[in-house]
């Protein structure tokens, strides 16, 4: 595993301090190569997406068509709507033109002439931010028709900034498509995938934001430099959001397979008051959650943490420690995805809302332990059935924090006056009632 040391650089999100420690110089490069050439190294490289789903972002580049007959486009997804997940604003924030430069050299590999940066609706101050960016890159003739004369190339590349409107469905892709296309953030069906019709119909590459800024470095140092950092088959730095009960919270740029713990405690600053560790969830609120006392071994990388049970999903590292009123935190997590459901999927819809007003029946004193194991069925309904994975989003922190802390929810119930009894919500079950009046 190669260690990567840093230099730290002040104002890197000017334009001219970026120029002066390199930046542009790999879009130089790159656009005077082949394009299968650059997809040919992105893929040696090992880089996978780092907005949750970890696919090989080579391969997703070559399933873009070769013919030019149709438009071709890249939509950066910047919808940093996950809770826990906060990374993808500091490359906003501090190094903006290293994603406007991976914009350029990923649209040139694809065949795009347009790239859409969708960012959070929310996120005002960063809207501002890169916006200025893109304007300098503009100015200094890095973007837009006067690349040509820039590059010495005859490719060119126009980049917009589009503003989300607020809704955490349009981090998926298709809503993201739909959104920018002015139609309502619904997810699309699939197949067919955007690669065959994305925008407007047309073939379209959706990449999260610290994926595309790691382009430029690959092209400068070269797929082998960057498939030597962390693990092999999930190479490269990940950047690492780490929030809840540690002393120091942030983003943590380091190299993937980085021990969990080395995270929490060595670069974090442990836990307050040297408290213990419940619960951590690894890879933001949709991913399923790890008992603090499994948490020995653990590495931050996309196989490391599928073998332990979760899932690497956004970095964002959230810690509880053993004070942590779980009940409630699953009952603000499944609200969220509650609110958050676009409706379109009625398994979602629906399930999503009885998962929440069960937590908050047992939260209230009157549920019971059968209540667990009717969260775990209505979890595993939604699971699966739905045409995008907020579905699962919703569903796998419920299921997996219910069947991994069964103890610690067993006794806080058992610790109230739960009404009613399992009997009675069993007998319920079996008879013409709607689900509606068990969970009220």
């Amino acid at each position: 595993m190669e260690k990567i040391v840093l230099p730290e650089i002040n104002n890197l999100h000017l334009i001219d301090v970026y120029i002066e420690n390199g930046g542009y110089t790999a879009a130089k490069k790159a656009l005077v190569q082949k394009k299968d050439d650059i997809i040919d190294q992105v893929k040696k490289s090992g880089l996978r997406g780092r907005g949750g789903a970890a696919f090989l972002t080579g391969l997703k580049w070559s399933f873009m068509p070769k013919s030019d007959d149709k438009p071709k486009y890249l939509c950066v997804n910047g919808d940093e709507s996950e809770p826990g997940s906060f990374k993808d604003r500091q490359i906003f924030e501090f190094n903006p033109h290293q994603l406007i430069e991976g914009t350029l050299i990923t649209c040139y590999a694809i065949g795009a002439r347009t790239a859409y940066i969708y960012i959070r609706g929310e996120y005002h101050k960063w809207i501002n931010l890169m916006q200025k960016a893109l304007d300098d890159a503009y100015e200094k003739g890095f973007v837009g028709a006067k690349m040509k004369e820039k590059f010495s190339t005859d490719f060119s590349c126009e980049i917009y900034i589009h503003k989300g409107a607020g809704a955490y469905i349009c981090g998926e892709e298709s809503s993201l498509m739909n959104s920018i296309e002015g139609k309502r953030g619904y997810p699309r069906v699939k197949p067919p995938f955007p690669a065959q019709n994305g925008l407007w119909g047309n073939p379209t590459t959706i990449n999260n934001v610290e994926t595309i800024a790691n382009i430029p470095a690959i092209i400068n140092k070269g797929w082998e430099w960057y498939s030597r950092i962390g693990e092999p088959k999930h190479p490269g730095t990940i950047l690492f959001g780490v929030s809840g009960h540690v002393n120091k919270p942030g983003v943590y740029e380091l190299p993937s397979g980085t021990l969990l713990t080395d995270i929490i405690y060595n670069y974090a600053g442990g836990i307050p008051g040297n408290k213990k560790i419940l619960c951590v969830i690894p890879g933001g609120s949709s991913m399923p959650p790890l008992r603090g006392d499994q948490l020995e071994g653990v590495k931050m990388d996309a196989e490391s943490l599928k073998a332990a049970g979760s899932s690497i999903g956004t970095g964002g590292i959230m810690v509880m420690d053993e004070d942590t009123d779980l009940l409630r935190v699953l009952a603000r997590i499944s609200k969220f995805y509650f609110h958050e459901s676009c409706g379109q999927c009625t398994p979602c819809r629906e399930g999503t809302g009885w998962m929440y007003k069960i937590l908050q029946r047992l939260i209230s004193g009157q549920g019971s332990t059968a209540d667990l194991d009717l969260l775990i069925s209505v979890a595993n309904n939604i699971e699966g059935n739905t045409v995008c994975a907020l579905g699962e989003a919703a569903a796998w922190p419920v299921k997996f924090t219910v069947e991994r802390f069964r103890d610690y929810f067993e006794t806080r119930v058992n610790s109230q006056t739960s009404l009613p009894t399992a009997n009675k919500v069993h007998s319920m079950r079996n008879t013409a009632f709607p689900l509606s009046d068990i969970i009220r």
